[in-house]
């Protein structure tokens, strides 16, 4: 009687256990189904967007919007924050509707400087002094104006006669300087080299002033930089300055 007893009872327990086992595979299940089910925020693309765009113009341009999906549609890689991309590029074309994953993104860096253009944008390298190109002191993403100091006139003795100066192009990004250069100038009198952004138009000005004009850098702020009123200088105008 006791060994049937102890084979009834096993059995009872053995049958609780799968209950057990069985009751918590049911709520596992049922958890996971739950928790795919639930709907998440992801970024999707709100039109299409072109290799080449940075994240910031991106998040500038308003070229991304919430929507929800479940969390079972959720793609791989997909960002939670647009933040996630303001320091990157897109390498792969986004369409409309896309979620935006890092997959389709790059470090601007790694592009080089040629990942830093768009459009009419293009990179022109100028060579100088040290203290025509701020040597030491500006730096790649720093902002810069351009200052020259024209000669209006020649005389036929070969004496010149008359200049003006004012800022000829404001607000152009410094890409590379002689410090991210492979071969930096570092001999003493040696000229340096600073890699500029400008526009296909911007670079016909630079070109004139680089050749004919006397010119120098000048490093403007790096958080809310404006603009005083355009003016000429000549010796005119600076003799006269102030005198009442």
């Amino acid at each position: 009687m006791t060994y049937r007893l102890r084979n009834v009872a096993i059995a009872i327990g053995l049958a609780l256990v799968a209950m057990l086992l069985t009751l918590f595979y049911v709520m596992n299940y049922r958890r996971s189904v739950q928790h795919e089910q639930a709907t998440v925020h992801v970024y999707v693309a709100a039109h299409n967007i072109v290799p080449g765009t940075s994240g910031s113009d991106i998040a500038r341009t308003h070229a991304l919007k919430v929507v929800s999906v479940a969390r079972k549609n959720v793609v791989p890689g997909a960002i939670a924050d647009p933040s996630e991309v303001s320091n990157l590029v897109v390498t792969q074309p986004l369409y409309a509707g896309e979620q935006i994953t890092l997959r389709r993104f790059a470090d601007v860096k790694a592009e080089g400087i040629v990942g830093q253009l768009k459009g009419t944008m293009r990179a022109v390298q100028v060579a100088g002094d040290g203290n025509q190109l701020l040597t030491g002191t500006i730096k790649a993403g720093d902002h810069i104006d351009v200052v020259a100091n024209l000669t209006l006139s020649t005389v036929t003795q070969g004496t010149t006669e008359g200049h003006a100066t004012r800022i000829v192009l404001r607000d152009l990004t410094v890409l590379q300087t002689d410090g991210q250069s492979p071969n930096p100038a570092t001999s003493v009198g040696a000229q340096h080299s600073v890699i500029l952004a400008v526009t296909d138009t911007q670079v016909q000005r630079l070109f004139y002033v680089l050749k004919n004009a006397d010119w120098t850098f000048e490093l403007r702020p790096a958080i809310n930089s404006t603009d005083g009123p355009d003016r000429i200088e000549s010796i005119a105008s600076v003799l006269a300055g102030g005198v009442r």
